[in-house]
């Protein structure tokens, strides 16, 4: 019974982990559009809110622009109802799960409903940079606890055997990591203000506003050598998660290269920023998994 009960309930796990994994990629996909709807100037493409054009399906107003808004409203849509069942289910099987995550999937919830309003806000305001730069970097955030918490709870699902010990940790990496994360969603706040105000274009364009590129670019030098020495460093120290360290370096390495593309074709290639938002979303959610991975001591219970 005890043994039914155990694969019962890792099961359980299991499959939440692969639900949560699902809306981290809508989530990621969701960064991406909203990305794709800033480099095409379609924010204002649907002038009310939530409807576009006071309809759920403007067919008669639709254009690329248009699609973009609002297949962006559509995952929001999506990602929200996700995150709210959930957290349901994760209040429901509490008692089968680790404490820890019915309070992150309620904190995930949360932040999702501000990322709404965030939403709102840049349509009723007419684009403010402050509002779209706040949306971004909500969604980024996102994707760092959904990102983690997906990782701990597969971990936590597995067998006792297969988890490391709580003497394997080093804390040293947990502050490595997280320091590397934090840094990187700071270097993403960085890129958001930068864009928001068409800084990069402008710089190109008319030499004005050129002090948010320069910033932008000393920064992603800095971050970039600092994770890929973490990578280096977790490749060598910890064999089993070489996977993850790598995929974080090669993350940097096309980051950077997006980035020198789209200053070199003077930002007239949307599908290169595009991508660069992409990448960005992706390094945040794989520094995230490695953060949780520095610290096993974080999956149990």
């Amino acid at each position: 019974m005890v043994s039914v009960s155990l694969q019962s309930s890792r099961g359980r796990r299991d499959g939440l982990a692969a639900f949560s994994a699902h809306l981290l990629v809508a989530l990621i996909a969701l960064v991406v559009v909203g990305g794709a709807t800033r480099v095409m100037e379609a924010g204002l493409a649907c002038p009310d809110w939530p409807l576009c054009y006071g309809s759920f399906l403007p067919g008669q107003q639709m254009n690329l622009q248009v699609f973009l808004e609002w297949f962006h409203r559509l995952d929001a849509f999506v990602v929200g109802v996700g995150l709210l069942v959930l957290t349901t289910v994760s209040w429901w099987w509490r008692r089968e799960l680790p404490r820890w995550f019915p309070p992150v999937a309620t904190l995930a919830l949360a932040l999702v409903a501000i990322q709404a309003g965030l939403g709102a806000l840049t349509v009723t305001l007419l684009l403010p940079f402050p509002v779209v730069t706040a949306h971004l970097l909500t969604a980024l955030l996102l994707v760092a606890l959904l990102s983690g918490a997906t990782q701990a709870l597969w971990r936590s699902a597995g067998p006792s055997e297969l988890r490391p010990a709580k003497s394997q940790s080093h804390r040293w990496w947990s502050w490595w990591a997280a320091g590397s994360a934090l840094l990187v969603l700071a270097q993403c706040l960085l890129g958001g203000l930068m864009a928001t105000q068409w800084a990069a274009g402008r710089c190109i364009g008319s030499g004005d506003g050129c002090e948010w590129l320069l910033l932008h670019r000393l920064g992603a030098r800095a971050v970039g050598l600092l994770v890929l020495l973490l990578a280096a460093v977790w490749s060598w120290k910890r064999p089993a998660d070489r996977w993850l360290a790598a995929a974080s370096a090669l993350m940097v390495l096309l980051q950077i290269a997006l980035g020198v593309l789209s200053l070199r074709f003077s930002l007239s290639v949307p599908a290169i920023t595009i991508a660069h938002q992409l990448g960005a979303a992706l390094l945040v959610a794989l520094l995230s998994a490695l953060v949780v991975r520095s610290g096993p001591e974080l999956i149990h219970g």
